[in-house]
């Protein structure tokens, strides 16, 4: 898939991969689900599940790194300012030929456009918070957290990962 196509898919997993509502307890599941996909495939991630407001979920699992923490934050942050999956702004940067720093003025050491972390959106609200996979290459990282919100939203992740 290119730029564009992969733009458009992650557009419709935005808008497909929503919920009614998410408090504390649906954040945990999203997280344990996670944590629970990532052990039995023997994953070394660190997941995080966070709100504007605090953080529900956190896991380091065998394998992750000292760096993953940062990476989760980097990422996480794109989220927070963007509103979407850092992936997405990852490949929008790409596809200007430009950085997240030329483009924004917003530094590295705080900001990573690279895929894993997603949006958390409730309908009829908007983006409460984001869920952060780190520890895989960067798509995988992000089609891991599709394939659970797909799972937990009871939706078809064939039709929604990228290829």
């Amino acid at each position: 898939m290119g730029i564009d196509a992969d733009l458009e898919r992650i557009a419709f997993q935005e808008s497909e991969l929503q919920f009614d509502s998410f408090n504390l307890e649906s954040g945990w599941a999203l997280g344990s689900l996670l944590r629970d996909m990532a052990v039995e495939r023997k994953l070394g991630v660190v997941i995080d599940v966070t709100l504007f407001s605090m953080p529900v979920f956190y896991t380091v699992l065998a394998g992750g790194t000292p760096d993953n923490p940062h990476w989760v934050r980097r990422k996480r942050n794109c989220v927070f300012r963007f509103l979407k999956s850092s992936y997405a702004v990852g490949l929008s940067l790409a596809k200007q030929e430009t950085t997240i720093q030329a483009k924004f003025g917003l530094p590295d050491a705080d900001y990573a456009p690279h895929g894993g972390s997603f949006p958390i959106v409730v309908k009829g609200t908007g983006c409460i918070g984001a869920v952060t996979v780190s520890g895989l290459p960067q798509r995988e990282d992000h089609n891991l957290v599709v394939e659970a919100l797909a799972k937990i939203l009871g939706k078809d992740n064939g039709a929604l990962k990228l290829a």
